[in-house]
């Protein structure tokens, strides 16, 4: 959802990355790489990240971390929680899915040892990120047509993770991948790019304006 956060940084909104681990160990990369590419591809698309520091490929569903996401939204008492949607064949992605969303009922809780002042987030919105080929069932797509250059421009980043020790063919698959997905949901709503989201609770509108013709 690189673009959509482009999108809200663009329009004043603070977007804040919260990082569930740190993303190592990968074939290529290392911490303190991992730490600057991330950091570098924040900065490109205007937003700020945190870090919570769960054990990559280790990531369980448990009290204990429910509680430090809580904390976390007390601390930054989002409007908007943007959390992967649960279905992937990567066992963190689901438990972090898990983690978030429990978390966000901890979060308002009294009587608690969370640090912070109780916070709901109001709302949950499920972004596409999955190692499982599907078609992901969105309830509205963004379009972000005037920001995919910034997402693209973020992706490549990452060159430990889709550049370094690979073929040129290979690192353009990832850009081509990521710009069909796009393409395809743009489609879906008659705009060159589109990012789609899936909500569970129903979205209210003041009015039809935003609505895409």
């Amino acid at each position: 959802m690189g673009g959509t956060i482009a999108l809200l940084a663009d329009q004043g909104h603070t977007v804040t990355l919260l990082d569930m681990t740190n993303g190592e160990p990968t074939p290529y990369g290392d911490q303190k790489t991992r730490a600057r590419e991330s950091a570098e591809a924040a900065k490109i698309l205007g937003a700020s990240r945190l870090e919570l520091g769960l054990p990559n490929r280790e990531v369980l569903y448990n009290l204990e971390a429910r509680h430090r996401v809580a904390a976390v939204y007390r601390q930054l008492r989002p409007d908007l929680l943007f959390i992967p949607y649960g279905q992937d064949a990567h066992p963190d992605h689901g438990q972090v899915t898990r983690i978030a969303e429990d978390a966000r009922f901890d979060a308002k809780l009294t009587k608690t040892s969370i640090p912070g002042e109780p916070w709901y987030p109001p709302r949950v919105i499920y972004y596409f990120c999955s190692h499982l080929r599907f078609a992901f069932p969105a309830t509205f797509c963004l379009n972000i047509t005037p920001f995919m250059e910034k997402k693209i421009a973020a992706l490549r980043c990452y060159e430990s993770q889709f550049a370094k020790g690979r073929s040129a063919a290979e690192q353009w698959n990832m850009v081509s991948y990521v710009q069909n997905i796009n393409r395809y949901f743009g489609g879906t709503i008659r705009k060159e790019f589109a990012e789609p989201f899936y909500v569970v609770e129903t979205l209210g509108l003041d009015n039809l304006d935003a609505v895409v013709r």
